[in-house]
C-alpha cells in the first residue's frame, strides 16, 4: 500500500481474502499494538510488504515526525523529524496546529524511498518553506539531493510560489520517474495562493516543472490528492476569485506527465455553473477525482468528482468535454461532500462510497452514503444506501477477491473514533464499532483507514492503531 487509497487511481479497494463479513464482524482493536506518535496524522499510513521478513506502518504527523513501525506489533523501526513544523499563529490563516506534513507520502519501490512534502520553519515561523523530502525505506535517512525548496526551485524556473500562503494536504502519486504534489491554500482563503502540481524528477530533483491555475484560488486541496491512470495525472481544483473566464478552477483537470495542460476541453471538466460555485465557496474540489471502469457501458473508462454543492458529476475519461455537463450528473448529498470517495464493485454493481448525508436512501439517512453507477449509454447515477458513521471519516473498501464480500469501512473521525464496516451493496451494518474499549482517542477528519494482511490500520492524532478480528 505504498500510496493513499491504495494506488494511484484512488478507488480505494484492498484484496482481503480473510476479511469476509463474518471474520469482520469480530474486528476488534488490538490493545498490544502499541505505536505512540507525536502530532496529528492527517495523512493515510503506508503498508510496506517485508516480503516474509518485517512488514512496516509508515506514519506521517502533523509535527513533522515520519515514523515506521514494525506491522505486527507496533515496535518502532525507525523515525526521522524532518523540520520544525510552522505554528497556526504565525501562518496569514488556516485551520491546522502546527502545519507540518498534511498529504499522504508515496513511495517508490526501485529506489525504496518514501516522498513527502513538510511545510517548515527554521526561526519559530517567520520563514516558512514546504520542503520535499525523500526518505530511505531501510532506515529514514534522507536521500541526495533532498529536501527540495519548493519555492527556490520554482523561482529558478521563473515561477513564483508563496509558500506561506500554500497549503500541501493532497496525496502525492508517482507517475514514471516524476513525484508530484497538489497544492491548494489555507482554510480562510487568504493570500495570492493558486492550484498547483508540482512535478519533481525522483533521481535530480531538480529543475522543477509545474501547472498553476491562472486565477487565483482554485486550491488542489481534496484529501485524495493527484490521481493517475498510468499515463496522465488527474486533479481536482476549487474556488477562483474574480475570474471573469474559467481560468482553471472548479474543475477535474487532466495533465499530462511534466506536468502539462494543454488547454484543450478533452482534458478538463467545469460544470456550466462555476460562477455560482465560485461565488458560494462551494466548489468541486473538496473530493478529489476517483478513477474507475463500468464494464457495458459507453463510455466505460469514468472519471467521477464530488462538489461541495453535494453532486457527483460522472466523466468520461477519454473526453472530459470542457465546461460542459459531463456524462451524468446528480445532486446525491444534502451537505457538502468534502473526503476521499471510494469506487468498488460487488456481484450487483458498480457503487461510488462516500462522506455525506445522502439523498434519496431507502434505508434513510445518515453521514456516510454510496451511490450506483448503472452501465448503460450513457451510465447513469441513482442511490444505493446510506449509514451513519457518527463523524467525518472517509471510506475505503476490502473485497475477498476484488468483487464478493465488499465492506465499506470508515471511522468516526472527530465523533465516536470508531471504526465502522457497511455490507458494500446494502449498506447494512456488518461491524458497529466493538466495544468501548476499542474506541480510538482521536482520529483527525477526512482520514481513511488501510486494510493489509487481515488487519486495519489507522493513523490517530497521537498513535497509530490496529485492528484484527478475535
Amino acid at each position: 500500500m505504498l500510496e493513499h487509497h491504495a494506488g494511484p487511481t484512488r478507488a480505494g479497494v484492498y484484496v482481503e481474502p480473510s476479511l469476509d463479513p463474518k471474520t469482520a464482524a469480530r474486528m476488534r482493536r488490538d490493545r498490544r499494538f502499541k505505536a505512540p506518535a507525536t502530532g496529528a496524522s492527517y495523512a493515510q499510513p503506508l503498508f510496506l510488504d517485508g516480503g516474509g521478513t518485517r512488514d512496516l506502518v509508515v506514519v506521517a504527523t502533523e509535527e513533522n515526525w515520519v515514523y515506521a513501525f514494525d506491522a505486527a506489533t507496533g515496535v518502532l523501526f525507525w523515525k526521522n523529524r524532518v523540520g520544525t513544523p510552522v505554528p497556526l499563529r504565525e501562518l496569514p490563516c488556516g485551520n491546522i496546529d502546527p502545519l507540518g506534513i498534511t498529504g499522504t507520502p508515496a513511495v517508490d519501490p526501485a529506489s525504496r524511498t518514501i516522498f513527502l512534502d513538510a511545510m517548515t520553519t527554521p526561526d519559530g515561523g517567520t520563514t516558512k518553506r514546504h520542503l520535499v523530502f525523500g526518505l530511505s525505506v531501510d532506515d529514514g535517512s534522507v536521500r541526495p539531493g533532498y529536501p527540495v525548496d519548493v519555492a527556490a526551485r520554482l523561482a529558478d524556473a521563473g515561477m513564483a510560489f508563496d509558500s506561506a500562503v500554500q497549503n500541501e494536504r493532497g496525496a502525492l502519486t508517482i507517475l514514471g520517474d516524476t513525484l508530484y504534489v497538489p497544492y491548494g491554500g489555507h482554510f480562510g482563503d487568504c493570500g495570492n495562493y493558486r492550484g498547483w502540481v508540482v512535478g519533481v524528477p525522483l533521481a535530480q530533483p531538480a529543475p522543477l516543472r509545474a501547472w498553476a491555475t491562472a486565477a487565483r484560488g482554485g486550491g488542489a486541496w481534496a484529501p485524495g490528492g493527484v490521481a493517475s491512470d498510468g499515463s496522465a495525472v488527474w486533479v481536482a481544483t476549487g474556488n477562483t476569485f474574480g475570474a471573469s473566464a474559467w481560468s482553471g478552477g472548479e474543475a477535474v483537470i487532466r495533465l499530462a506527465p511534466g506536468p502539462a495542460f494543454s488547454g484543450l476541453p478533452a482534458d478538463y471538466f467545469a460544470p456550466p455553473d462555476w460562477r455560482m460555485l465560485d461565488a458560494g465557496d462551494v466548489d468541486i474540489g473538496g473530493s478529489g477525482p476517483v478513477l474507475f471502469d463500468v464494464a457495458g457501458s459507453v463510455p466505460s473508462a469514468l472519471a467521477i468528482a464530488l462538489g461541495k454543492n453535494g453532486k457527483a458529476y460522472l466523466l468520461d475519461r477519454a473526453s472530459l468535454g470542457g465546461v460542459g455537463l459531463g456524462v451524468a450528473s446528480a445532486r446525491v448529498a444534502s451537505d457538502e461532500i468534502i473526503n476521499a470517495a471510494a469506487a468498488y464493485r460487488t456481484p450487483s454493481g458498480t457503487y461510488v462510497a462516500f462522506k455525506g448525508a445522502g439523498t434519496g436512501c431507502r434505508n434513510g439517512p445518515g453521514d456516510l452514503a454510496a451511490i450506483a453507477i448503472d452501465p448503460g449509454s450513457p451510465p447513469a447515477i441513482r442511490p444505493a444506501w446510506c449509514a451513519r458513521q457518527n463523524g467525518a471519516g472517509s471510506p475505503m473498501v476490502t473485497t475477498t477477491d476484488g468483487a464478493s464480500n465488499a465492506i465499506v469501512w470508515s471511522v468516526g473521525a472527530e465523533g465516536d473514533e470508531r471504526l465502522h464496516g457497511f455490507d458494500g451493496a446494502t449498506g447494512a451494518t456488518v461491524f458497529a464499532g466493538g466495544r468501548r474499549r476499542d474506541a480510538m482517542a482521536g482520529v483527525a477528519r477526512y482520514v481513511t483507514p488501510i486494510a493489509a494482511k487481515g488487519r486495519i490500520y489507522v493513523g490517530g492524532t497521537s498513535a497509530l492503531y490496529a485492528f484484527a478480528p478475535r
